[in-house]
C-alpha cells in the first residue's frame, strides 16, 4: 500500500509519521517549503493532542521544541481574575500543555517523518485527483503526477481536496475575528502561565517564552475584514488604541519587538462529503475549529485514520470507519469552537454577564464541562499489520 498526503503541516505530517509506523509508503506534498507556511505564531496542544504525539513516540521532541504551560488565568479587561484553571488539561493530569511556535512544531514533525521514511516534496498544489481501479492518481499545477492507494487531502481550510470532493463543498467565510501576533521583551510574565484578557473588541493572549520574552496575540473582533497590508507601526498604534483601557496588554503591546503576520479567522460549514473510496479529508480541510484545539484535532484524525487503516480489510471500509468514529467528537468540537469566538465578541451586556457568572461558573463546573475533550485517548497503532495493511 502507498499513500498521498497533501498537505505537509501538522495534519499531514502527523498522518505519514503515524503510517510510517505501519511500514506505509507515504509521499507528502505540500506548497511552503518554509514549515509555518504563511501562518506564523505560536499554538498550544492539550492533553489530548499530547497523547496521540506519545503514541507516535515523538512526544518528547516537541516537548523540547516549546515550553510547557501548567496553568491558564482569564482575566477580565478590568484586571479583575475570572479564573485559574489547568492549562489544556484536567487537573490531575501530568501532561501538561506545550506551547509553540508553529513552525518549530511543523519542522519538528517533518524531521521526525524524514526520519521514519516518508518522503516530503515542497512546491506542489494539488490541482486534480482521478478515481482507478485500485486507487487513485494525483495531478499537481506543476504538471508532476502520482498515484497511491489513498490520496489524504490535509490542505488546510482552503482544500483543494475538499472541491474535489465536493464540487458543492462549503467554502469557508470570515468569522468576524482577526489575529496579530507578536513577540515583546523587556516585560516580566510569571513562567508556565497562558493568559487570556477578555479586553473590549476581543481576546488578549500573552505568556513567557523560552527564551526570557513575551509570546502575545490579539484576536480582535471586526465585523469587516481588515487590510492586512498595514504597516507594522500602523498595527501597533492600532492595538494600542483598542487595549488603551487595558493595563497588561498595553504593558506588553508597548513592549514589542517583533510582529508576525496577521491572519483572519474563518468558519466553514459542515462537510457533508469528508471521503470517498479512495480520499479522505484531515484536519482544517475538514474542520477548522481554533479554540486552542486545531493542532490537537488534527493529531487525532491522524492516528484514528492510521489506526482504522492498520486494523480494518480495505481501505473504503477504513475510510468510513473513520468518519463513524470521528463524526460525533468534531461536532461537539464545532460547537465548543463557535462559543468560544462568541466569547470573544460579545458586547457590552454579554461582557458585563461573562465577568459576573464565569468566576463561578468555572468553580463549579470547569473539571466536568471539559472533561470530554481533555480525557479523550485516540487508542495505540497495531502492533502488527492487520486488515488492509496485511502483507
Amino acid at each position: 500500500m502507498n499513500v498521498i498526503v497533501v498537505g505537509g503541516g501538522v495534519a499531514g505530517v502527523a498522518s505519514a509519521i503515524a503510517l510510517r509506523r505501519l511500514g506505509v509508503e507515504v509521499a507528502v506534498y505540500e506548497a511552503y517549503a518554509e514549515p509555518a507556511g504563511r501562518v506564523g505564531s505560536f499554538l498550544s496542544l492539550a492533553s489530548n493532542g499530547l497523547r496521540v504525539l506519545r503514541a507516535l513516540g515523538v512526544l518528547e521532541q516537541v516537548r523540547r521544541a516549546g515550553v510547557e504551560v501548567p496553568r491558564q488565568r482569564m482575566w477580565a479587561g478590568s484586571g479583575k481574575l475570572l479564573g485559574d484553571v489547568p492549562r489544556g488539561r484536567l487537573g490531575g493530569d501530568d501532561l501538561h500543555s506545550v506551547t509553540l511556535m508553529r513552525g518549530a512544531l511543523v519542522e519538528t514533525l517533518r524531521a521526525e517523518a524524514l526520519a521514519a521514511g516518508a518522503r516530503i516534496v515542497t512546491g506542489e498544489r494539488l490541482a486534480d485527483a482521478v478515481a482507478m481501479d485500485t486507487g487513485v492518481r494525483a495531478v499537481f499545477a506543476s504538471g508532476r503526477t502520482a498515484e497511491a492507494s489513498l490520496l489524504i487531502g490535509a490542505d488546510g481550510i482552503h482544500s483543494v481536496t475538499r472541491t474535489l470532493l465536493d464540487p458543492h463543498a462549503p467554502a469557508p467565510a470570515y468569522a468576524g475575528l482577526y489575529s496579530i501576533s507578536g513577540v515583546s521583551e523587556g516585560v516580566h510574565v510569571e513562567p508556565g502561565v497562558f493568559h487570556m484578557t477578555f479586553a473590549r473588541h476581543g481576546a488578549f493572549l500573552h505568556l513567557a517564552a523560552p527564551d526570557g520574552g513575551v509570546w502575545w496575540s490579539a484576536q480582535v473582533a471586526s465585523p469587516g475584514q481588515p487590510d492586512l497590508d498595514r504597516t507594522d507601526d500602523a498595527w501597533l498604534s492600532h492595538l494600542a488604541g483598542l487595549h488603551r483601557h487595558e493595563r497588561v496588554p498595553s504593558a506588553v503591546l508597548a513592549a514589542t519587538t517583533a510582529l508576525h503576520r496577521p491572519t483572519l479567522t474563518h468558519t466553514l460549514d459542515p462537510v457533508a462529503v469528508r471521503h470517498d473510496d479512495r480520499i479522505v479529508l484531515l484536519g482544517d480541510a475538514d474542520h477548522p475549529v481554533g479554540a486552542g484545539q486545531g493542532a490537537s484535532m488534527a493529531l487525532e484524525d491522524a492516528l484514528v485514520l492510521a489506526r482504522l487503516l492498520g486494523t480494518e480489510t480495505s481501505v473504503p471500509a477504513a475510510l468510513t470507519a473513520y468518519d463513524a468514529e470521528r463524526s460525533d467528537r468534531l461536532a461537539r468540537m464545532a460547537r465548543a469552537a463557535a462559543g468560544n469566538r462568541e466569547s470573544r465578541t460579545a458586547g457590552p451586556l454579554g461582557r458585563w454577564a461573562r465577568d459576573l457568572m464565569m468566576p463561578v461558573g468555572i468553580r463549579l463546573f470547569h473539571e466536568r464541562a471539559m472533561a470530554w475533550l481533555y480525557t479523550y485517548d485516540c487508542g495505540e497503532l497495531p502492533a502488527t499489520r492487520e486488515g488492509v495493511l496485511r502483507d
